[in-house]
């Protein structure tokens, strides 16, 4: 299994726009054969979203989709520091 953590800090004036499109991205990732979890979190103007992925494979498919690549090809402008992601290793 493979985790990923990716922080996404919105520009406050693009909030419920990044939202919008982070619950869009989560809502077609989820029908993903390897996605185990996608879940996404939020604190003032900062979105986690913490994933699980059966295998490098489905990783690499999901890092593909689309939805994806347009998600991250907007959200350019509207978030304030460059987007976050952590693969990692669970310790205990």
């Amino acid at each position: 299994m493979i985790s990923i953590t990716a922080i996404i800090k919105s520009k406050t004036e693009h909030l419920i726009e990044v939202q919008n499109l982070l619950t869009h991205l989560v809502t077609e990732t989820r029908k993903e054969s390897a996605c185990i979890r996608y879940d996404l979190h939020t604190t003032e103007n900062t979105f986690i979203i913490w994933e699980e992925w059966k295998d490098q494979v489905g990783l690499d498919l999901h890092n593909n989709q689309p939805y994806l690549q347009e998600f991250i090809q907007k959200a350019e402008s509207l978030v304030s520091t460059p987007i976050q992601v952590y693969k990692t290793a669970q310790i205990l």
